[in-house]
């Protein structure tokens, strides 16, 4: 007998890679828990889910504040009365040298990529224990396994998020409750145009691999249905992970050319 279509919470719904997910996952039944801080835009993306054939329930909450992320949790379990997944996709970025970003940006930072990871996974982790089965799925970024020029500060929230993710993936081994990171390099969503206005001025375009959003939303729905502990959207972004581990010196003059500097005047 085929399995149910799942039930799954994303964080950071109502754009990008968040918003792909889910209008990809609707097509396969899935019931889908979509939430963000722009309720006309999650409005939009329900209708959307419906018309793909799946079904969803919307909630406006900010990744910031845990009592959001419990009263998201909560909500879908009075609805559904299950969780099988727990998309944490919620996060933006800032460019620059790292003595030219800002105390209150880096803070920012924290707050949504980090702390927004940390508030909906603690959500998420009893429901996954009582039931002894769910998935955890956190959005880092190619930036989480290597750094590259300008992009200090996000890239230390992305590392925070896989610091995370490899500890709880170590305490559940064994289980069935999974940890999967999603590793996208430069996807087309408006995180570009999101970054330059958090900067504050505009930014260089990244030169090197980029991949559509639809390509990563498809990698998530293949790990969903088969989990796997690492998603790299873009294959051939697992090279520089080796070279990176192998030759980091080497790898350091590689991703030069790859940085967003911040353009001033």
């Amino acid at each position: 007998m085929a399995a149910a279509p799942p039930i799954v919470v994303i964080t950071g719904a109502s754009s990008g890679i968040g918003r792909a997910t889910a209008l990809r996952l609707a097509r396969d039944g899935a019931t889908l828990v979509v939430s963000a801080r722009r309720g006309d835009r999650l409005q939009t993306l329900a209708a959307e889910i419906e018309a793909a054939g799946g079904h969803a329930l919307p909630v406006v909450a900010d990744v910031t504040r845990e009592e959001d992320m419990q009263g998201l949790v909560r909500q879908a379990l009075d609805r559904f009365g299950r969780i099988d997944v727990m998309m944490c996709n919620a996060g933006f970025g800032v460019a620059g040298p790292i003595d030219e970003v800002r105390p209150e940006q880096m803070r920012a930072l924290i707050d949504v990529n980090y702390m927004g990871t940390y508030y909906a996974t603690r959500a998420a982790l009893p429901v996954f224990r009582r039931q002894r089965r769910g998935h955890l799925i956190i959005v880092s970024s190619i930036v989480g396994k290597r750094g590259v020029p300008f992009m200090g500060a996000y890239s230390a929230t992305k590392f925070a998020q896989v610091g995370l993710a490899e500890c709880l993936r170590a305490e559940t081994a064994g289980s069935d409750i999974h940890v999967s990171v999603l590793y996208p390099v430069s996807t087309d969503t408006d995180f570009f145009e999101v970054m330059s206005a958090a900067t504050g001025v505009p930014v260089e375009r990244a030169f090197g691999p980029r991949q559509k959003v639809e390509v990563v939303a498809e990698a998530v729905a293949r790990a969903i249905a088969h989990p796997i502990p690492e998603i790299y959207p873009h294959r051939n972004s697992r090279l520089l992970v080796v070279l990176n581990a192998v030759a980091p010196g080497l790898c350091d003059r590689v991703v030069k050319r790859f940085g967003r500097k911040p353009l001033h005047g």
